[in-house]
């Protein structure tokens, strides 16, 4: 036998394979930067006030707080509708509720809901790849084919309305709604909820969320939790009744704060907190004729129901390390209709082919120095089709309409809601830097301000319409509708 002879490989060659080596373990050791996951927490009724770093007395919010304090939190924050339904289908969609043809709160059986041909935040989310939950309320149509699974969502829990449109809350007389079914997918998995099973569910949507984020740690998601809580009527589970020492609603959002923890925790316990946007507000602001069962609106004029300021704007605080700079606070007016197309920008997604009224305002919620507001303005409307105030800046221009308000009224007590009283509100324009509680009319002052603001409002009219000065739309679609 002969030996073998040497194969000599040129030394360039030699080069190449082990670069092609190297570049290989690297791409195994560092893999792309995955996509951000999304956690959007959106409470119900919970007032400006009822935040501890938004100025809460009487019981503390340690999980909301830290979420601050690793976050940023934004002080002018508003909602497009002053109530459920309308405000819930401007966060989803990006568009004001009139623009596809939702106001009010739907109730069981409405024959319209948020139409199909929407493109809400869980279809953005699934046609990037992601997987897509929601626990809590909906709200937004309750038959099974409206319900979150037709609107993009993988996965859904809880309740389809309000839980006081439930035969059992004390202020419905007996026979006034049908019974109050909690649903699972699209199917309802109990047909009449109890009170003691409404004890449970702000404590079951935390561990849907929990769970959700634990099944799908290894891929992008986004996850969608909706409280029923702090709406009337008030529950709340045995671990934390009568331990806040400031009565029912108290111990309400005490839970609520530590469900926001226990999803915070789960995201740190999978080490995914460092690549997680978490968001954090209400739908609106509380519902002040419940009295002690009631939140606080942080002083801000009225609450729930008027397109005041103690209506539309709500807490909001938002998180991503190393992306939001921690610790921080935005003083810029801010919608939840910017929230949708945001959140586009982040996954490189394609807005819809359709209008839609939010834009991007990524550069202020990541603190970008000199970055603006790119809204000519903000449009308040309410009831059907009101166009009830328009902001811009410091300056809101209230229009004359008919609002409810507790001023001078009596408040409920422990469940029960005292009666509002008609207020004729007029034309008025309020700085609200220097007049957070809308108190002093200021036209007469800054007249040119007011023909700006006029003007301004002029546009929303051509467009959305406004039954206040009988103009009809033109630019809204129709909601879906329902046999």
């Amino acid at each position: 036998m002969h030996a073998a002879t040497p194969v000599r490989i040129p030394a360039l060659v030699t080069v190449s394979v082990f670069a092609l080596l190297f570049a290989a373990q690297a791409l195994t050791a560092a893999p792309a930067t995955r996509p951000p996951n999304v956690v959007l927490i959106f409470t119900d009724d919970q007032g400006y006030g009822d935040v501890g770093v938004f100025g809460a007395k009487g019981y503390g919010t340690p999980n909301l707080d830290r979420l601050a304090r690793e976050g940023r939190r934004f002080t002018d924050f508003h909602v497009a509708q002053a109530v459920c339904s309308a405000s819930r289908a401007a966060l989803l969609t990006g568009c004001y509720p009139n623009r596809i043809g939702l106001s009010g709160a739907l109730g069981p059986g409405a024959k319209i809901a948020l139409s199909t041909s929407e493109v809400t935040l869980a279809k953005l989310f699934k046609k990037s790849g992601y997987a897509t939950g929601m626990a809590g309320k909906w709200h937004l149509g309750d038959r099974p084919e409206v319900l979150p699974l037709q609107h993009g969502f993988d996965e859904y829990f809880g309740l389809p309305y309000s839980n006081d449109m439930w035969p059992r809350h004390p202020e419905m007389k007996q026979g006034g709604y049908p019974p109050l079914p909690l649903i699972e997918g699209s199917k309802v998995v109990k047909e009449d909820l109890q009170p003691a099973d409404q004890e449970q569910l702000t404590t079951q949507y935390a561990e849907r969320g929990v769970r959700f984020i634990e099944r799908n740690k290894d891929r992008p998601f986004f996850f969608y939790l909706a409280p029923n809580m702090p709406h009337v009527p008030l529950h709340v589970s045995a671990k934390f009744k009568g331990k806040s020492g400031a009565g029912l609603y108290g111990d309400v959002i005490m839970e609520i704060d530590w469900a926001v923890g226990e999803i915070l925790s789960a995201l740190k316990r999978n080490g995914l907190e460092d690549n997680t946007l978490v968001i954090f507000s209400s739908d609106n602001g509380p519902w002040l004729s419940y009295g002690n069962h009631a939140g606080s609106s942080g002083g801000f004029r009225e609450g729930k129901g008027t397109s005041f300021e103690g209506g539309h704007r709500v807490p909001c605080i938002m998180k991503w390390p190393g992306k939001i700079p921690a610790d921080s606070v935005c003083e810029v007016p801010l919608m939840t209709i910017d929230v949708f197309p945001t959140l586009a920008r982040l996954l490189g997604a394609d807005l819809p082919s359709h209008r839609i009224d939010g834009m991007d305002v990524w550069p202020l919620i990541s603190g970008e120095a000199g970055s603006s507001n790119p809204h000519e303005g903000y449009y308040h409307y309410y009831n059907r089709n009101d166009l009830q105030a328009v902001r811009q800046g410091d300056w809101k221009l209230m229009f004359a309409h008919t609002s409810r308000s507790m001023e001078g009224s009596e408040p409920g007590l422990d469940g029960l809601p005292g009666k509002y009283r008609q207020l004729k509100a007029g034309r008025a324009l309020y700085n609200l830097r220097e007049d957070r509680g809308e108190e002093r009319d200021v036209a007469n002052e800054h007249p040119k301000i007011v023909e700006r603001l006029e003007a301004l409002a002029e546009k929303a009219r051509a467009d959305l319409g406004d039954d206040l000065s009988g103009r009809s739309a033109t630019g809204s679609r129709p909601p879906g509708r329902l046999q």
